[in-house]
């Protein structure tokens, strides 16, 4: 049984998107939103997310959406290290602060600033071993950020019993084709 999914993908910038009301961003909420309800129909109870601009504090939006007509659904926020958002525009902030504050639990795995890329790999294994299925926006043919996760993930499966749930451009293309039917 599927109870806690690790979700992310790349962040705004990787997809061209400068503002959290650009209108693609409804399209990608709505398509996290459809993973989210397949799973919540399978007995998920917990999203975790580290709070990344984009695609993971977008999916934490859904979320608090789907929460309305799914109470059993919880998010948690594990950041790699403290104060990961002091150096973000003034609107991921924002985002970042509200999701924080809504969110059901909230933790930095690190209790150091930034110092290392060692920081994303502890974040990255804490995600799968706590996790049983990720959610993840991800195109191989698109390099981007989700890259190290998912790699990450798929050497994971290797050993362990881990779903990885891709949602690619042509799932955001049929919510697109569904909306606009």
């Amino acid at each position: 049984m599927l109870k806690v999914a690790a979700l992310t993908g790349y962040k705004s910038y990787e997809l061209g998107i400068y503002k959290n009301n650009d209108p693609a961003v409804e399209y990608i909420k709505k398509t996290i939103s459809r993973k989210i309800v397949e799973l919540a129909e399978e007995g998920l109870e917990w999203v975790i997310i580290s709070g990344q601009p984009g695609v993971e504090l977008w999916g934490a939006e859904a979320l608090f959406d789907l929460q309305q007509a799914y109470d059993t659904l919880k998010l948690a926020v594990m950041t790699p290290f403290l104060n990961q958002e002091e150096n973000w525009k003034e609107e991921n902030k924002e985002l970042y602060e509200m999701v924080m504050m809504q969110a059901d639990f909230t933790e930095s795995l690190s209790k150091l600033p930034y110092t290392a890329p060692w920081q994303f790999r502890n974040k990255n294994n804490f995600f799968l071993q706590k996790s049983d299925v990720a959610i993840i926006l991800f195109d191989e043919e698109k390099e981007g950020s989700p890259k190290f996760f998912y790699e990450a993930a798929k050497k994971y499966q290797e050993t362990n019993p881990y779903e990885i749930r891709v949602l690619d451009f042509y799932d955001l293309q049929a919510t697109v084709d569904e909306e606009n039917f």
